[in-house]
């Protein structure tokens, strides 16, 4: 029986296929383009209301970082119907927290709400720590709690200082160099293509720390609340 030889791909068959793979990248590029101009369609939160929030549990618990932040999620809970959006209600289970090494700073992260276009989190340190604040596919607004965070640009001569009340905005595509001091925690809300932003916030585990106990908490949470809000289709 005769054997059939192997089919070759010439380089002509591949010059002809450049035309479909062109016509595929474009689509891609056209869709990507048309699901960013709609974007704050998917948002739920109003980030002048969390800010809201923010100063009022500052108001009523100064330097109360436990009561703040307890504040915060009971009324972010309360406020936000299950059917329209996942929150995560177990701010004092242990277990729900996690440290995070990113740009080069380090601290403890509770994740609050997490979906495909927007994460609500609780971030600090009672050691203090700075770092890059990574140039992200999101708005970002960095609501301080208590203590105090410093930040600049490239080309500034002088320091940002954010205090409790205050909101660190870095709108997406922008960077700097920030600074939280000891006893720094902040309610950060960032609004955008979150999944983009997951390999800032993994890389320095897998090309420094190592911390792969940590690695897999981080994205078993994450993976987690992300897809609560998709089965109820918050994207």
């Amino acid at each position: 029986m005769a054997t059939k030889k192997p089919l070759k791909v010439t380089r002509k068959s591949k010059l002809q296929a450049l035309p479909l793979y062109g016509l595929l990248l474009a689509l891609f590029l056209a869709g990507c383009a048309y699901l960013d101009s709609i974007r704050e369609k998917f948002y739920v939160f109003d980030h002048k209301q969390l800010h809201e929030v923010a100063q009022t549990a500052v108001r009523l618990y100064p330097d109360d970082p436990t009561s703040i932040v307890n504040h915060i999620v009971t009324n972010l809970t309360s406020t936000y119907s299950s059917p329209q959006i996942a929150i995560n209600p177990h701010i004092n289970d242990k277990s729900e927290w996690f440290l995070n090494n990113a740009g080069g700073a380090m601290g403890a992260m509770f994740i609050i709400h997490a979906s495909i276009t927007e994460y609500l989190i609780i971030f600090g340190t009672p050691l203090g720590t700075e770092g890059h604040t990574g140039r992200h596919t999101a708005d970002d607004y960095f609501n301080i709690l208590v203590g105090e965070q410093w930040a600049f640009s490239a080309g500034d001569l002088e320091k940002e200082i954010y205090r409790p009340g205050d909101v660190h905005f870095l709108p997406r595509g922008t960077v700097k160099q920030y600074k939280m001091h000891e006893g720094c925690f902040a309610l950060e809300y960032a609004r955008g293509w979150i999944p983009l932003m997951l390999p800032f916030g993994l890389a320095d585990t897998l090309s420094s720390t190592l911390d792969f106990p940590t690695f897999y908490h981080t994205v078993r949470i994450t993976a987690r609340e992300t897809l609560r809000n998709l089965l109820i289709g918050k994207i």
